[in-house]
């Protein structure tokens, strides 16, 4: 039992990363799903799908590498807010990752979103986690 599936789906992706493998396999829920659609706009991963095993269902990510030397897309995955401390912030607060190079997840009223679709809608909310 995992009690933070967002920090498990972000390890896991670090590793293969680290690793170099092509596909990861990370439990599907749906602030997982959503976070991985928003990788998949963002352009850190090339495609995902979800499978459904008997009683379980999973994430198959395709990682993407760039050019022939394989150097990672993802450089790095940081989690904000955690379960034993929430971080909330308002459309003026909502952090730049890396002066706008990165993008910062967020959980809004309207679902989950990157920084720049969060503050042109004028919506806070939690901020889950950074990617660069």
């Amino acid at each position: 039992m995992v009690n933070d599936t967002i920090a498990d789906m972000l390890t896991r992706i670090r590793n293969a990363n680290l690793a170099k493998h092509q596909i990861v396999q990370v439990p599907s829920t749906k602030v997982t799903k959503n976070i991985v659609k928003v990788l998949k706009e963002e352009g850190f991963i090339d495609y995902f799908e979800e499978i459904h095993e008997s009683l379980q269902a999973f994430l198959l990510i395709s990682l993407k590498y760039k050019g022939k030397t394989k150097d990672c897309v993802i450089t790095s995955l940081k989690r904000v807010s955690k379960p034993g401390l929430r971080v909330y912030a308002n459309h003026q607060e909502i952090p730049k990752v890396l002066g706008g190079l990165g993008i910062a997840i967020i959980s809004t009223s309207r679902g989950v979103m990157t920084d720049r679709q969060a503050r042109h809608y004028g919506l806070g909310g939690e901020v889950l986690c950074y990617i660069w």
